[in-house]
């Protein structure tokens, strides 16, 4: 069988540099392209030391049609507001796109313009977009020429939330998630309140009400629910590379206990490869390095708490898109991820 090519726009990354560990290891896939704005384009070993000997590509200009002769899909990890402007050239060049940023995320583009203050310029495309949350739109992913690759948070809450809402057991009024993350959710690129210094010995919540992943979780859960939701979204950092650990407390409409609210988690994931639920309690370092998300549920005071865990920048980045890529052009799901 012919690997499928796959072209990396905006390979500097954190999301890029685990793009290209999974894509080494890829049975089916084969990194041909790395695609750089930058001037001038550097060797990737020389942008990251460790892929020395494992990979000899230079990055080269962003050319959706020099790239489209050389790959087949476009795994785009550029930032918002710029991703949205390349996507379409890439689509219009005949190749099928994963993008990581948020452009395509948000259906409405009034959404889009409220919480990441800018207009979207692209609403030809957005509004054939595919959510690429596996566990609740495979299907439709199957068919996507565009796939909407999910935040971290958004996967470890909506993970964690929608088998509840989805079968209407909890008040669609009161949806708490308190989330705690590494830093590198935050990017590679260096800011002042990143350096070691300002994160290390310190735990603290930021974005608190503000945080641009609220939108996508209540807008995800509201298509999955049917119905309108409420919800509160706190995220924290915490220092340490990787990982996020949500908590999520739910008010349920009726009697539950916890080994019911296991089974209800049981049966929504039972033929899902990478959700595994679990009686105990979930650690970030249980799924680092892996594209899994950990489950489990409590009832504590007559609330049902919800606990999830994944790695920020595989099953909450990377991961998940060759998760989606694999199901874009037929692949095992789990190929090059269960290794």
């Amino acid at each position: 069988m012919q690997k499928i090519r796959v072209a990396i726009v905006g390979p500097t990354g954190y999301t890029a540099y685990e793009s290209i560990r999974i894509l080494l290891r890829h049975p089916q896939a084969q990194l041909t392209v790395l695609a750089s704005r930058r001037d001038p384009q550097p060797h990737i070993a020389d942008i990251f030391p460790a892929l020395r000997g494992m990979i000899d590509l230079r990055c080269e200009p962003i050319d959706p049609e020099a790239i489209a002769q050389k790959a087949d899909v476009a795994l785009m990890c550029l930032p918002h507001v710029v991703a949205m402007e390349s996507v379409p050239c890439f689509l219009n060049a005949g190749m099928k796109v994963v993008d990581l940023s948020a452009d395509y995320r948000l259906r409405n583009p009034a959404d889009y313009q409220q919480w990441y203050k800018h207009e979207h310029v692209d609403a030809k495309n957005l509004a054939r977009a595919v959510f690429g949350l596996p566990e609740f739109y495979r299907q439709q992913v199957r068919k996507a020429d565009l796939v909407a690759n999910p935040g971290c948070y958004p996967t470890a809450s909506i993970l964690g939330i929608a088998p509840f809402v989805k079968r209407g057991l909890v008040d669609p009024a009161d949806l708490i998630v308190s989330a705690a993350s590494g830093v590198s959710g935050a990017g590679k690129e260096a800011r002042p309140e990143h350096h070691f210094p300002e994160r290390n010995e310190t735990f603290e919540a930021y974005g608190v009400g503000t945080h641009r992943h609220a939108i996508e979780i209540q807008r995800t859960l509201e298509d999955i629910a049917g119905a309108s939701l409420n919800l509160t979204f706190v995220p924290h950092l915490v220092p340490m590379h990787r990982g996020i650990l949500a908590t999520i407390i739910l008010k349920p409409t009726q009697p539950i206990t916890a080994d019911q609210a296991l089974a209800i988690l049981a049966e929504q994931y039972k033929d899902e490869p990478f959700v595994r639920v679990r009686k105990d309690l979930p650690s970030t370092k249980d799924v680092a390095l892996t594209n899994f998300c950990d489950l489990t549920a409590r009832i504590v005071s007559g609330k049902l708490v919800v606990l999830s865990a994944i790695d920020n920048l595989i099953k909450g980045a990377s991961g998940q898109a060759i998760q989606n890529m694999n199901l874009q052009f037929g692949l095992p799901e789990t190929a090059g991820l269960l290794c």
